[in-house]
């Protein structure tokens, strides 16, 4: 039986100035991220489109506020939605809004860089992507410790010994 290849497309959009010097980097960062596809449960059954949005705390607290009802910004935000025409081609959309003052802010608090941050952050919201959540305590257990185990083999140490 021959395993359909696992077609992972991701764009980088950038809605800040804050950004356009860093696309190379990240580039590279979300392509070793996803050499752990399997670990992080992308299916070889379906397509992803993934748009990763780089932009501010003005647009994540704006999309917070009318998806969450949560009146700030924050660091990332994830949304999926699924595509399906004539069973010809089935794609998960992917949309992750991530901002850079917030990412910075927080990487200055945790003493940490800002791209081990922004890996982990990745990381995180590819979890999301592939129906992880952190709801409950297992799940969120579960979570944490994928996130932990990839970014230990990218060279980043675990980011939950500084919360």
């Amino acid at each position: 039986m021959h395993m359909k290849k696992i077609m992972i497309k991701f764009s980088l959009i950038s809605q800040s100035n804050h950004w356009p010097a860093r696309f190379k980097k990240i580039n590279f960062i979300v392509n070793k991220i996803l050499n752990y596809r399997k670990e992080l449960n992308f299916r070889s059954n379906e397509n992803y489109d993934c748009y990763i949005i780089l932009s501010d705390n003005k647009l994540t607290k704006k999309m917070n506020y009318k998806f969450r009802k949560q009146k700030k910004s924050t660091d990332v935000l994830t949304f999926v939605s699924e595509l399906n025409i004539k069973k010809k081609y089935k794609a998960k959309i992917c949309n992750i809004f991530l901002s850079a003052e917030t990412i910075k802010r927080d990487a200055h608090i945790n003493k940490i860089n800002f791209y081990a941050h922004l890996t982990h952050l990745l990381i995180h919201s590819f979890l999301h992507i592939n129906g992880f959540t952190h709801k409950k305590k297992q799940d969120y257990d579960k979570m944490k410790n994928i996130e932990i185990k990839i970014l230990k083999k990218l060279g980043i140490s675990n980011p939950y010994l500084y919360n």
